[in-house]
């Protein structure tokens, strides 16, 4: 996979870092000289190309045509905009990521823009500090579908509603289904007769809507 990152700040030189280690060709561009002169310590030089995005000849120098992503990273929106709507609509990239650094200016940041990945890290961190505080001590695992699913982890606790019920009586969301159950070490199929016991580590896949309702069978009855 070939990735174009522009902006190279710490997020920039760290996604490059992190892409080059799982053997990807990535290229960072960024204008500042002296962020240019820390970049060419840490990254192959080859890796590193000092210019400004938003002009086309500084793009196609770098083999925007062959690229399969651009990430727009930079810590102006404008300019983020700028690079996102040039890789879509001039040279027809197929994945565009971007930063958002004002979150007033997030609704922007959309598909007509060119953007198909938004990155808004203050209600990225909002949202993340809510669905905590909402899911009790249920540990989400992995994220799928750009977050639309979770893989959880939770406990039985011995208050649960879930505690001592077979799983076929238990009232599970929709969108959810039992994965796995680990108890005391031995993992256990979830059909429908397995009853749950209290400390029985449960592993589900469920809609994030659904999380909560998951974790109010699994957690103590308030």
């Amino acid at each position: 996979m070939f990735v174009i990152i522009v902006g190279g700040g710490k997020t920039g030189s760290s996604v490059a870092e992190l892409l080059l280690k799982e053997k990807h060709r990535a290229v960072v561009i960024e204008h500042r000289p002296d962020i240019i002169d820390r970049l060419r310590q840490e990254l192959p030089p080859e890796c590193v190309v000092e210019g400004d995005a938003s002009l086309p000849s500084v793009l196609e120098e770098v083999g925007i045509a062959e690229a399969n992503v651009v990430a727009a990273v930079t810590g102006e929106d404008e300019a983020n905009l700028v690079v996102c709507t040039l890789a879509r609509f001039e040279y027809n990239v197929p994945r565009i990521i971007a930063r958002v650094n004002n979150p007033k200016n997030a609704w922007l940041f959309s598909p007509e823009m060119g953007v198909d990945v938004a990155l808004n890290e203050a209600d990225m961190m909002a949202h993340l500090v809510a669905e905590e505080m909402s899911l009790g001590d249920m540990m989400t695992l992995l994220k799928f579908r750009k977050g639309q699913y979770a893989l959880v982890e939770e406990k039985v606790h011995p208050m649960a509603l879930a505690a001592g019920k077979a799983i076929r009586d238990l009232m599970l969301p929709p969108q959810c289904v039992l994965a796995a159950i680990i108890r005391k070490g031995e993992l256990i199929i979830p059909k429908g007769e397995v009853t749950l016991q209290p400390a029985d580590e449960i592993i589900a896949l469920v809609h994030s809507s659904e999380a909560a309702t998951l974790a109010s069978l699994l957690g103590p009855v308030h």
